[in-house]
């Protein structure tokens, strides 16, 4: 009898690779805010740090906290692996990437929850200012793609001020499929259009108190065809004319807050 050897698809083989991937990534952040607030995040797994003697002092209390033996470097010396043009304020921490779970573990259970979604959203600067609005404004959750988002970096991190610790930012392999899954929840999925004819007010019209997603595409290109597809409305922010286009951040944070039940 002859056993013919089964080579495993292309599609298990590559996600295995990836999931081996994500576990040896780690992230360099920097700055003091970035440092202090991923030190005192019990979830964040830490692998090193290194500061300067001046960082150190006034990082005291959350290396204490964090129980991590910094490595002390002169400042003359500090010579971190990141871009030369970070302002690191002489404080630099490896970590892991942090861990949300799946859309279900972090889309159900509020009242009346908000969600942003991030089609080929890819500007780190962008995406920490989404993060800081969304922390502010109470969504449950921001969701980019896997391959077309910005991951967690230093300048992600520096941009959101502290709310990469604490908002949950996930990644998804196809927007399209997470766009469904939060509809089979219950959710209203809006694409933002600047050509649409509704407006995020009038679509919410008398249902500001179901789970609401909101999808923002890149400056420029904007949603693709299969996002607009998938939506279940397209609507615009109800401004006046001759401004031109908001910035993506300044865009989700307007569409959040229009989104909201302020009754």
């Amino acid at each position: 009898m002859c056993i013919r050897d089964r080579k495993k698809p292309k599609w298990v083989v590559q996600k295995e690779q990836e999931k081996k991937a994500d576990a040896n990534q780690t992230v360099w952040l920097f700055g003091l805010h970035a440092v202090r607030d991923a030190l005192e995040n019990p979830a964040r797994e830490k692998i090193k740090l290194m500061v300067t003697p001046n960082a150190q002092i006034k990082l005291e209390e959350a290396i204490a906290k964090a129980g991590i033996e910094p490595e002390v470097v002169d400042p003359r010396k500090f010579r971190p692996p990141l871009d030369p043009g970070s302002v690191q304020q002489g404080a630099v921490l490896e970590v892991k990437p942090l861990s949300w779970g799946a859309l279900k573990d972090v889309c159900i259970g509020a009242e009346a929850p908000r969600v942003l979604l991030l089609d080929r959203v890819t500007d780190p600067h962008n995406v920490g200012a989404i993060l800081r609005s969304a922390e502010v404004l109470g969504a449950s959750a921001v969701v980019g793609m896997r391959h077309h988002a910005a991951p967690e970096t230093g300048a992600l991190a520096k941009t959101a001020s502290g709310a990469l610790e604490r908002q949950p930012y996930l990644r998804v392999r196809n927007l399209a499929d997470a766009i469904k899954e939060l509809q089979s929840m219950g959710y209203l999925v809006l694409g933002l259009d600047g050509e649409a004819d509704m407006t995020v007010e009038s679509a919410l019209e008398g249902k500001r108190d179901r789970p609401v997603a909101l999808v923002l595409g890149a400056e420029g290109p904007g949603l693709r065809e299969k996002t607009k597809e998938t939506v279940d409305a397209l609507v615009r922010i109800d401004a006046g004319g001759g401004f031109g286009s908001l910035n993506v951040s300044n865009a989700a944070a307007i569409a959040l807050y229009a989104s909201r039940d302020h009754s």
